[in-house]
């Protein structure tokens, strides 16, 4: 990444919910063996920290807050959904719907539009927030690998944007889903794979 691209660079922040990053959170046991390991939260605080030093754009693509009536008469409901449903994720109005306390946007922050299945580009105005910004660059971080992080990287990458994933600032509910995304899945579609530090040396 070179320096003249950082005006055109953002990062993404995908869901980090207190449901995910904090304990107590309705699936922090699920993901926490990860997240600790992986020194995730450390990780995207250090981020988010050098991004608003270096003025690159900091984008939040938050899940849907689940609220009663959500997938009502839905055609087709996958796994996720029913998850969501059974623990009422992220919900409406909750604690656990709150993102991070340590990862809170500031008013320079962009917002997307909540995404209701895994890609943070699907039925959103993400892309549309990118381009409004000249954005052609995003780096993303966040949860969960196999899931949110990969399927809005395939996206990204289908919409014509160079994309990179920071492997150590990503969690999931296993090692093992973690591998597939960073040593199979993303290596066959992405443009860069970046630990925390490899990209924060890259801003200097």
């Amino acid at each position: 990444m070179k320096t003249n691209q950082f005006g055109k660079t953002a990062l993404i922040l995908i869901d980090p919910y207190n449901d995910f990053l904090s304990e107590g959170g309705k699936l922090w046991d699920a993901v926490k063996q990860t997240v600790i390991e992986n020194n995730v939260i450390s990780n995207l605080i250090k981020l988010v920290d050098e991004c608003r030093k270096n003025k690159i754009q900091i984008i939040y693509a938050p899940h849907r807050k689940t609220q009663k009536g959500d997938y009502l008469n839905w055609n087709f409901l996958s796994p996720s959904h029913m998850g969501s449903l059974k623990l009422t994720l992220f919900e409406k109005g909750s604690w656990g719907g709150e993102f991070h306390p340590d990862l809170q946007p500031q008013p320079e922050d962009l917002i997307a539009q909540n995404h209701w299945t895994a890609s943070g580009f699907a039925n959103t105005d993400l892309d549309f927030l990118l381009k409004q910004h000249s954005i052609t660059h995003i780096v993303l971080a966040g949860m969960r690998a196999n899931t949110c992080i990969d399927s809005t990287a395939r996206y990204g990458v289908e919409l014509g944007y160079h994309v990179t994933l920071i492997k150590d600032g990503i969690g999931a509910f296993n090692w093992d889903e973690i591998k597939a995304t960073v040593e199979t899945n993303f290596p066959n579609y992405g443009h860069s794979l970046l630990t925390t530090d490899e990209f924060i040396t890259n801003l200097k």
